[in-house]
């Protein structure tokens, strides 16, 4: 879709949803305009794709409405289902310099399936990305006359040809799998792919002073309390911007997650400091629908929490590479320094295997700082 100009102010942009290097994001396209770009930049989080071509922000940016609100009279953000290549899109045009959208090759049944079965909103978006990608490679087909070997071949592609991640290619895999499966009805033996190893990295974990400093670096006390209830509960990033006031049971002291990952309520740790700060910031904020709320309401931006973290991370003088997941591996690692039970940690993270949470155990600094090296028996 071009951009055109309704007046000599207005400007359109088609706003499309889709992955970039494995995340989904809202890409951007319209014709070259410096002013345009000039705006687009003060979307937090907003960053150039030089292999799409295109702008893109977070998926949390949105939605469209407040967009326009935030740029009103000036820029007219439109929707578009499509996520295939901007060529796809430029190609069919009409006078009036619109373009016609290709038909979306992911079937209704599909999407269906996936509410029926009740995989959350970020599942199904990913995996239509997905579906849509592979249906596209393979466009010259009907979908039930795709062998095995075929879908070998295109995952072969996606990891030789785009160097895709690990977790791109279980999510294609996954997203494969459900299709021929549950919504075409092939037997399960008849399909099979090779998944690839997942690479064991340990994640990055802040000291509990590193963590000190951070939340102290925060003068604003709605960012304060957003990062120290992230960090003091273990919370992920979608957790805490899911969280309404009355999650927070000050009468038992914790934090009620509804709905986490896996579609599981379960409870973590509210810490007494922390509760202290919310009472504060609620008389001040005096949030409604949700218990951290955007300028505009609804849930607050992630991108606006991962820009305060980072903002945090750099005023604290931290040089690690910190992300707001880094909170939650430093809470289970702190827990397990300090000889809280794994199995505790487990229940807190709502990790549904041990596995899972058995990761920090090569984390913690408990009982390693007391093996001696054989050098220091050495005199050189």
């Amino acid at each position: 879709m071009l951009l055109w100009r309704k007046t000599k102010k207005m400007k359109k942009i088609a706003i499309l949803k889709g992955l970039i290097e494995g995340k989904e994001r809202l890409k951007l396209y319209f014709d070259y305009d410096k002013e345009v770009i000039d705006l687009i930049k003060t979307i937090p989080g907003a960053r150039w794709s030089p292999k799409d071509k295109c702008w893109h922000i977070a998926t949390q940016a949105g939605p469209v409405e407040g967009l326009n609100r935030r740029f009103e009279g000036t820029l007219v953000f439109e929707e578009s289902v499509h996520t295939g290549g901007r060529q796809d899109r430029m190609t069919g045009g009409q006078e009036d310099g619109t373009s016609v959208e290709r038909q979306d090759l992911v079937p209704e049944e599909f999407t269906k399936t996936l509410t029926l079965k009740n995989y959350s909103p970020n599942t199904i978006r990913t995996y239509r990305t997905m579906i849509k990608e592979f249906l596209e490679f393979y466009s010259r087909f009907e979908p039930e006359k795709i062998t095995d070997e075929q879908i070998r071949e295109y995952l072969l592609y996606l990891i030789e040809k785009r160097d895709v991640s690990v977790s791109y290619q279980n999510q294609s895999i996954n997203a494969i799998k459900f299709f021929y499966e549950q919504v075409l009805g092939r037997p399960v033996r008849t399909y099979y792919v090779q998944r690839p190893k997942k690479p064991k990295v340990l994640p990055n974990v802040l000291s509990e002073e590193e963590v000190q400093r951070v939340i102290n670096s925060l003068d604003n006390l709605k960012h304060k309390c957003i990062i120290s209830l992230t960090y003091s509960a273990g919370l992920r990033l979608g957790e805490v911007i899911g969280l309404k006031p009355g999650d927070i049971d000050s009468g038992r002291n914790y934090v009620i997650i509804r709905q986490g990952k896996g579609k599981k309520d379960r409870y973590s740790l509210l810490s007494a400091r922390v509760l202290d700060l919310l009472r504060k910031y609620y008389r001040e904020y005096q949030p409604k629908e949700y218990l951290f709320e955007g300028q505009f309401g609804g849930q607050y931006s992630a991108t606006s929490i991962h820009n305060i973290l980072k903002n945090a991370v750099e005023k604290a003088g931290i040089k690690k590479r910190v992300t707001v997941h880094t909170l939650r591996h430093s809470f289970a690692t702190h827990l397990l320094e300090r000889g809280t039970d794994i199995r505790y940690i487990q229940e807190l993270l709502g990790h549904q295997s041990s596995k899972t949470t058995e990761i920090y155990t090569h984390m913690t600094q408990k009982g390693l700082g007391k093996i001696k090296s054989p050098l220091d028996n050495m005199d050189i």
